[in-house]
């Protein structure tokens, strides 16, 4: 008997017309994926706790049956402006809405009503998983010297597990090549200061509920509290004070663009962002702040935004 190899791995995700209706993801909808954690079978262990004659385990039930997917994609453009990137579909899986300005950018702002959800084909090595209905969160992570990456958590209602007789087709079409996180390729701009930063992580801390009603199954993205953190260079208090921003609890807007060519730059926007408790620490033995970021809404649905353009 073969062995099932754990790098081939294909996933095959796209937006659901109808929610909990299989999409039949094809390979257009293809999703590159890395640092994957998988769990095929979630939900609660209910004991059966029957009284018999004699001791010994009853077993369980396993109810609310669910999976979850959690994996890092490439933050790059489209290959041209206006044009939505291939991960598209996960974007709009986590409670951001798709707006397409054409020839020029594609946003992706919260979205609270109306939210989409996606099918997943989560196929390793003749192995097939489908979840449906699946929505998620989002996180995003930009570190100088290396690739930036959005970082997906998404939870689908459990479908079929079946063996298939081979991989399915997958294309890389419109997969853009990302480019490192540098001073030539990104710049960013917190409380109107530019930023010399060693990192900046941002989570849109969606709140990821599965339903299991009678009448009707979900999952649900119950609450939301976006929340980051920047790790910034310490500069002289004259340039820029953190902490009267942060005792004040000062409200300022954050800005990253990555990417300088039309067609692979993505640029990051929160309006109303306060600065948390800074914490004091060094690299390569330069005094740097950790400053826990607050993004707040300003007039509502607004406390980040996503534009690829």
């Amino acid at each position: 008997m073969a062995v099932r190899r754990h790098k081939k791995l294909a996933a095959l995700v796209a937006i659901e017309a109808t929610y909990g209706v299989d999409a039949a993801p094809a390979a257009a909808d293809a999703i590159i994926m890395s640092n994957v954690t998988f769990t095929p079978l979630e939900g609660d262990e209910v004991s059966r706790d029957l009284i018999l004659p004699y001791l010994g385990n009853q077993g369980m039930v396993i109810t609310g049956q669910y999976g979850r997917i959690e994996c890092d994609v490439e933050i790059a453009g489209a290959g041209a402006a206006g044009t939505a990137p291939a991960y598209d579909a996960l974007m709009r899986a986590c409670g951001l809405a798709q707006t397409i300005t054409a020839d020029t950018s594609v946003e992706y702002s919260l979205v609270e009503d109306d939210q989409e959800s996606v099918s997943i084909y989560f196929i390793q090595d003749k192995v097939q998983h489908v979840l449906l209905g699946a929505r998620g969160s989002m996180s995003l992570s930009l570190e100088p010297k290396q690739i930036p990456h959005f970082r997906f958590t998404i939870t689908g209602l459990l479908g079929t597990i079946t063996d298939i007789g081979a991989m399915p087709a997958f294309s890389t079409a419109g997969w853009e090549k990302p480019l490192p996180v540098s001073k030539a390729n990104t710049t960013m701009s917190l409380l109107g200061w530019s930023s010399v930063a060693e990192n900046l992580s941002i989570d849109l801390g969606w709140t990821v509920t599965p339903r299991f009603l009678i009448g009707d199954e979900l999952v649900l993205l119950s609450d939301r509290s976006s929340t980051g953190t920047a790790v910034v260079v310490a500069k002289s208090i004259a340039e820029i004070d953190w902490f009267t921003a942060a005792k004040d609890r000062t409200r300022g807007a954050l800005s990253l663009i990555h990417g300088t060519t039309a067609g692979n730059i993505v640029e990051i926007t929160a309006p109303s962002v306060e600065i948390g408790k800074p914490t004091q620490g060094q690299t390569d033995g330069i005094v740097n702040y950790s400053l826990p970021l607050a993004l707040c809404p300003n007039t509502g649905l607004d406390e980040v935004s996503i534009l690829v353009r």
